[in-house]
């Protein structure tokens, strides 16, 4: 359900509709209701969490490079 789907991304259900809302992860409808492959959750929260991973090393990368005493 979109309520267990934030719960596992860390994120609230209204930004959670937003990205089903935007196609940005897939879901199906059953009657009213909103449903979502777990594989498709955590395919999702694999990227964002490598898209954050590589911001991270931008950043220390940057850091060190003005010596802001990051080793």
């Amino acid at each position: 359900t979109p309520v267990q789907a934030a719960e596992i991304l860390h994120a609230s259900r209204p930004f959670l509709i937003k990205l089903l809302d935007g196609g940005q992860l897939p879901y199906r409808r059953v009657g009213k209701h909103r449903r979502i492959h777990m594989e498709d959750v955590m395919n999702y929260k694999q990227t964002i969490d490598q898209e954050r991973e590589a911001v991270l090393d931008r950043l220390v990368e940057d850091a060190q490079e003005q010596d802001m005493g990051y080793d």
